[in-house]
């Protein structure tokens, strides 16, 4: 097992052992590709979500949001193109009866010759298979897997079905009698929602172009091969903005919205080299430029985030097939002074995975560290999350259950809670508690002893630095309010 693959299993297992990541329905033997968040996932993940509302939302004055219904008219994915080509290049192995994705055996398999130093094979495979998958070239993909050799990771047979295509979303019904009902869809993004408001929103927000509209939600695919724990997920969560512009400054608006995400995530402290762009070979049938944020997660650089310069299909499609117009009156001069008018704006779209950031941030923030003397030398679990994204904030303790030191700790735990996040703990050793809440992330312990009783001062541990001073509970809030300041991300 390579050190990267030991430093995942480990960053799975502390997932549930410490409360943020649990398998869905695990008492009956869970549930393929789905995943529950703990007690201490959903205040991680609601914490990644408020980061990224307030860069888009907060600090934009021409950016709004919306929360669109999960549910839409079926002619919403007609219009958009997920009925016709929403699906994925699918192989089967006869021997294990197993599905994989073809495009992502390829991807593996390219991964494995750069590890191994093979960049020219690595090169050739990865222009291959763009041009197969720009072409639609199913039976060029099949060709591409037997010629490289690639093997059924469970059979460890090359005994390959052909490839096709495999739509992904998920359909239901809606309607009290089966005969009568009509089939809708889960939505399998929520880009979509905002395009069909595009109007709702302009003219009750008086927007003026270029604005934009975000919005945060699930969204579900039936994604066949879903693996790397929450990293491909059947139900998942999107934080998407649409950014409308006026046609013709769509490669301006593309290369600002790159600057700005990347900045964005480097704010986050997880280090420059972890990020990559890589842009697209092949361009979704909306688009005219594409790129992928990519993060080096411990299985390799994979997409984190897309920024994607739309055009106007969207809303010119939805013009076509409801027969509403979607166009915006511009009224300000051009240059020969004459007024822009009516037109269906351009989109430069940012579109980002909730999951996989919190799968990063776990992946970046888990560290192990040698603590101690030489002949006490112990190892520590600490989870080294930006201060704002902790789930707990700060945690209360009483050096012993006994002499007051309780009451006191509630004392202030009650103050504090009204503002942040606060674990209060009596239980073990003061070492064992502090070790606990390095795994859980929690950048400041407070310790209630018996000198606080006498002078009204405390200890306030540090996480990274483990160094520990001891100051006055007046000045609890002082430190607290200085160090989980938003502006120290926002700015």
């Amino acid at each position: 097992m390579s050190n990267n693959e030991d430093i995942f299993k480990k960053v799975v297992s502390h997932a549930k052992e410490y409360g943020f990541v649990f398998p869905s329905s695990e008492i009956y033997d869970g549930l393929g590709a789905v995943y529950d968040y703990g007690q201490n996932g959903v205040e991680l993940k609601n914490n990644l979500r408020t980061y990224w509302w307030k860069a888009m939302v907060q600090m934009h004055e021409n950016i709004v949001g919306i929360d669109a219904a999960i549910f839409m008219h079926p002619k919403v994915w007609k219009a958009s193109g997920h009925v016709d080509g929403f699906s994925d290049p699918m192989i089967d192995n006869k021997d294990s009866k197993k599905r994989y994705r073809a495009d992502q055996l390829l991807e593996d398999k390219i991964a494995r010759y750069e590890k191994d130093g093979k960049t020219n094979k690595a090169n050739e495979l990865q222009e291959a298979m763009d041009k197969a998958l720009l072409d639609n070239d199913l039976p060029q993909l099949k060709s591409l897997i037997e010629t490289h050799e690639i093997a059924c990771p469970i059979s460890g047979t090359r005994n390959w079905t052909d490839v096709r295509q495999f739509n992904l979303m998920f359909a239901t019904e809606m309607g009290a009698a089966a005969d009568e009902s009509d089939k809708v869809y889960l939505r399998p993004e929520t880009a979509q929602g905002i395009f069909v408001n595009f109007l709702n929103v302009q003219k009750t927000g008086r927007m003026k172009i270029p604005f934009g509209i975000a919005q945060t939600g699930k969204a579900f695919r039936n994604e066949i091969i879903a693996r790397q724990f929450i990293m491909r997920m059947r139900e998942f969560e999107q934080m998407e903005m649409q950014f409308f512009i006026r046609p013709g400054t769509q490669k301006q608006w593309y290369e600002y919205w790159k600057e700005a995400r990347i900045k964005w995530h480097n704010k986050l402290g997880y280090g420059a080299d972890k990020y990559r762009f890589h842009d697209h070979v092949k361009l979704a049938h909306y688009a005219d430029a594409a790129v992928d944020i990519e993060f080096d997660f411990p299985f390799g650089f994979k997409e984190m985030e897309g920024i994607h310069s739309r055009t106007d299909f969207d809303l010119r499609n939805h013009q076509e097939l409801s027969g509403k117009k979607l166009q915006y009156f511009d009224a300000e001069l051009d240059e020969n002074g004459k007024p822009y008018g009516n037109y269906i704006p351009y989109v430069i779209e940012t579109s980002i995975g909730l999951d996989r950031l919190f799968l990063a941030t776990l992946c970046a923030c888990y560290k192990e560290e040698e603590v101690g003397e030489d002949d006490k030398k112990d190892t520590r679990v600490v989870l080294s999350l930006p201060s704002l994204l902790a789930p707990y904030k700060v945690a209360v303790f009483p050096l012993t259950k006994k002499d007051g030191l309780p009451e006191k700790a509630r004392v202030i735990m009650d103050e504090l809670k009204f503002d942040y996040n606060c674990f209060y703990e009596e239980k073990d050793a003061i070492g064992k508690r502090y070790r606990r809440q390095d795994a859980l992330g929690t950048p400041y312990c407070i310790t209630v002893d018996h000198d606080t009783l006498n002078d009204d001062t405390v200890t306030i541990r540090y996480r990274d630095t483990m160094k520990q001073e001891r100051i006055p509970i007046a000045k609890i809030k002082e430190i607290l309010r200085e160090e989980l300041d938003w502006k120290k991300l926002l700015a």
